[in-house]
């Protein structure tokens, strides 16, 4: 198949990217529509990208003291109301249970949106004495958020995520756990997703409802646009206090803990399509790529080909890496843009010339480069190959995230500057009516506070500058 007949499958990435989008999360088989409007089905192309950030993960969260525990799915709507700010920030999103085994509920009952109330009324009866904390927590689970609109992997009625619930006696031990855990995150997108950050506190208006601050983790997609990739927050002792989280001190009083959440979700895979995609598809990082490589027999039906294409394949497997065989009969033509679109980092082909020659042809998914490999050295040869590959794709990232990042001293400039695709750093006051009206002028909103960087005025109003902030468009 010729390569403009393949581009045919997908829209344009450069003329129509959420139709783009669409058409690479469909044809690669990563989802598909649920019955119920704003549902996604994860296809097993797609889960297998997150059981593997799930396995980078959770070797990060229990390297660092976390232990997994499951929750409940619903929750008590009471335990909604207890924490004021949390009820009334959620309460538009909330699916709500009032008939159970055909009969009204005494009570209704929430279907989690997020659970630190049903985890606070856990840690109310755990959390006892000043030899009880820290609790560290985290859950792999799935929430439901009723969504008016809604796009696979970027925001849907329900999706899969993890969300980390911990509980310290001193305000300054739960600071330190919300910034090592955006650490984490941080450090888990650059090595894993190829995807460069920036971090950094949300604004009043931007935070978590019921936490006294919210930090964030921003990354930049292929249109300028910037999606939430993660968030870790310090909840200071709101939730302590709504829910009873006491602790009998050495002094013998009781004390409230001070909690912490923090939380990603199937949302990074909408991340690793809009930052590493191209106009043929997919491009996926190696250490997240549910097939790292693809073994293409090259006229197949020859005598010993399809038996020398298995026998390389298993002893890839034999190495550690991911691979796969394409033994169908479609032409070779079409399993090289099939496997491309789906964004596999490396393809081996191998016909009868390579297996008399003792190699055979590697193509990278990044560069489209081509290379000889001896067939036996080739595990060696594609486990360098891949780990090249991921540390390009990386440097890509950011060098697309530093060419795209400007100023502005007005909002005239900020529009222009989101308008051309970029993020903008821009002087605030900190108020919420500059916030609201740059919004409203550009359609861009504060993604995080800027440290240790200064501006003289605000770009609203021109008064004095509290912070530099990074506006941009978000997804």
């Amino acid at each position: 198949m010729a390569k403009d007949q393949f581009v045919n499958q997908i829209a344009d990435i450069e003329e129509d990217f959420p139709r783009w989008y669409t058409d690479v999360v469909l044809k690669t088989g990563l989802v598909d529509y649920g019955p119920v409007k704003g549902t996604m089905v994860i296809r097993p192309y797609g889960y297998a990208i997150w059981e593997n950030i799930q396995k980078e993960l959770d070797a990060r969260f229990k390297a660092t003291g976390h232990k997994n525990a499951y929750f409940p799915l619903l929750i008590p709507y009471s335990f909604m109301t207890r924490e004021a700010e949390h009820v009334e920030g959620f309460a538009p999103e909330v699916a709500v249970v009032t008939v159970g085994g055909g009969e009204k509920l005494a009570e209704p009952l929430v279907i989690r949106p997020t659970s630190e109330t049903v985890i606070g009324e856990m840690y109310s009866k755990w959390l006892q004495s000043y030899r009880d904390p820290p609790l560290l927590s985290n859950q792999w689970a799935n929430v439901v958020r009723w969504e008016k609109t809604t796009r696979p992997f970027l925001r849907t009625s329900e999706f899969l995520w993890q969300e980390g619930h911990t509980a310290h006696a001193t305000e300054e031990e739960a600071m330190e756990e919300t910034m090592k855990m955006l650490g984490v995150y941080k450090e888990f997108a650059e090595n894993c997703l190829a995807i460069p950050v920036f971090t950094g506190r949300k604004t009043e208006k931007e935070k978590f409802a019921g936490a006294v601050a919210t930090f964030g983790m921003e990354a930049m997609m292929h249109d300028g646009k910037s999606l939430q990739a993660g968030t870790s927050h310090y909840l200071g002792q709101n939730f302590s206090k709504a829910f009873n989280i006491q602790f009998l001190d050495k002094d013998g009083t009781h004390k409230y803990a001070y909690t912490t959440s923090w939380g990603v979700s199937t949302r990074l895979i909408g991340a690793l399509i809009m930052a590493h995609g191209d106009a043929r598809g997919l491009v996926l990082p190696p250490v997240v790529a549910p097939i790292q490589a693809i073994v293409i027999p090259i006229a197949a039906k020859k005598e010993g080909v399809l038996e020398a294409a298995h026998s390389l394949c298993a002893r890839l497997c034999a190495a550690g890496i991911r691979a796969e065989t394409d033994a169908s009969d479609n032409s070779p033509g079409w399993k090289f843009n099939e496997w491309e679109m789906k964004g596999v980092p490396l393809r081996i082909e191998l016909g009868p010339r390579d297996i008399e020659a003792g190699k055979a042809v590697l193509v990278r998914r990044d560069t489209h480069e081509k290379t000889e490999a001896a067939l036996d050295t080739i595990a060696e040869t594609v486990q360098a190959l891949l780990a090249e590959i991921q540390a390009n794709l990386l440097a890509l990232a950011r060098e697309r995230k530093e060419k795209r990042v400007i100023r502005a001293e007005t909002v005239q400039e900020l529009l222009a500057g989101v308008e051309g695709g970029n993020f903008v750093k821009a002087g605030w006051c900190g108020c919420r009516e500059c916030e609201d009206a740059i919004k409203e002028q550009t359609a861009a909103s504060a993604r995080v506070i800027a440290e240790n960087e200064h501006a003289d005025v605000c770009v609203c109003c021109g008064k004095k500058a509290k912070h530099v902030v990074l506006f941009a468009r978000a997804y």
